[in-house]
């Protein structure tokens, strides 16, 4: 069973939910990575294992919003993000193996090897992939966006008789952020079994909050004092203090009102420290430092990391050991991205048969940091 059914047995009752994933997903000390950057205790949560179909960060969402969809007797899905949007293709993936149609809404962002891989393998899970937008970040794209949202969810209405069942960015829903309030349990529950020390800070990757706001409230729920160091990788218009304290507060009524076991707690603006100097010029494009980080760890421990997320997580977790903040502390570093390779799967994809907006990631070059 699941740490949060066990700890609190009505939500079992209360919240639906479909295992995904393979939990708990390991603790590993990182000793010569820890030994370049000068701390003694360095570890990560390798959520890179989460799935064997698909790791990272989105199955412990999935497992909970898609066990919601098929309560709702929904038979589709729509979501959005990046042409190379990692939820998209987990969500495909996902939805795939538990009989659902994927719908994802997809928006414009710099090129890179991933978003090839991913465009072909959420095409080969049957993904049905729109084109939308005019860049994740413009200021003009969300009218763009809703308007081609609008179009799909009525032409699906007309065909299926009933609407898609939506999915925010990033799974990023209340039910989403369950899922890592989830994972903190889990976490507490390693600490408690000496698989490491309770860490001081937990550094993750933070682009549409659900994922740093979830462990900010399980970790809570749990008894720990670790404080989440969220990075973002995107605008301050999609991740900014005010806006995760709501989303835990929403999600920690949500729990609240399903079982009155779970406390109400407070939280406050000291209590979310978004790092804010790592995301570079814009979403989905790699800096120097995140790149440098993603080369550190591959060297030393033999773990990707990626240059849209993980990288410039790792680089500030980087910065702060450089500059002496962490002697002397424990520290977790949370893997969000996928290790699963599917490269068998998409290595006879003809990328023409994609829809026409995408080909050209296939003609175009990648950005010069991608030297994978």
């Amino acid at each position: 069973m699941i740490p949060l059914f066990e700890q609190y047995p009505l939500l079992r009752e209360k919240l639906a939910y479909v295992p995904l994933g393979e939990f708990p997903t390991p603790v590993q000390k990182l000793e010569r990575l820890g030994a370049e950057l000068g701390i003694s205790q360095v570890y990560i949560k390798r959520d890179d294992l989460s799935g064997k179909l698909y790791g990272g960060n989105k199955p412990r969402k999935l497992e909970f919003i898609l066990g919601d969809v098929l309560r709702s007797r929904a038979k589709e899905v729509m979501t959005f993000g990046g042409a190379g949007s990692n939820h998209a293709l987990a969500t495909a993936m996902y939805a795939r193996e538990v009989g659902l149609k994927s719908i994802s809404m997809l928006m414009p962002q710099p090129n890179a090897r991933y978003v090839r891989r991913n465009l072909l393998m959420s095409h080969y899970c049957g993904a049905e992939l729109h084109p939308c937008g005019s860049g994740l970040e413009s200021v003009r794209n969300m009218p763009l966006v809703y308007a081609a949202a609008i179009y799909q969810l009525l032409r699906h209405r007309l065909r299926k008789g009933r609407l898609p069942y939506f999915i925010p960015p990033g799974g990023s829903s209340l039910l989403g952020v369950v899922g890592f309030v989830n994972a903190a349990l889990e976490l507490g529950r390693q600490i408690a079994g000496g698989e490491m020390p309770e860490p001081e800070y937990i550094y993750v990757a933070c682009g549409t909050m659900g994922t740093a706001a979830g462990l900010t409230l399980g970790l809570r729920a749990a008894r720990l004092t670790s404080r989440v160091v969220p990075v973002r990788i995107c605008g301050e218009r999609f991740v900014n203090t005010g806006a995760m304290i709501k989303l835990i507060n929403k999600v920690n009524f949500l729990l609240c009102s399903l079982d009155a076991s779970f406390a109400k707690f407070e939280f406050s603006e000291t209590d979310v420290d978004i790092r804010l100097d790592y995301a570079g010029q814009r979403y989905a494009l790699f800096t120097d430092e995140g790149m440098e980080a993603v080369s550190l760890m591959g060297k030393c421990e033999g773990i990707k990391l990626d240059g849209t997320y993980t990288g410039k997580t790792m680089a500030a977790l980087k910065h702060d050991a450089k500059n002496g903040s962490l002697r002397g502390k424990a520290v977790l570093f949370w893997n969000t991205l996928n290790s699963r390779d599917f490269s068998d799967a998409i290595s006879g994809l003809d990328y023409h048969d994609l829809p026409r907006p995408f080909h050209r990631y296939f003609g175009e070059e990648v950005q010069p940091l991608d030297r994978e």
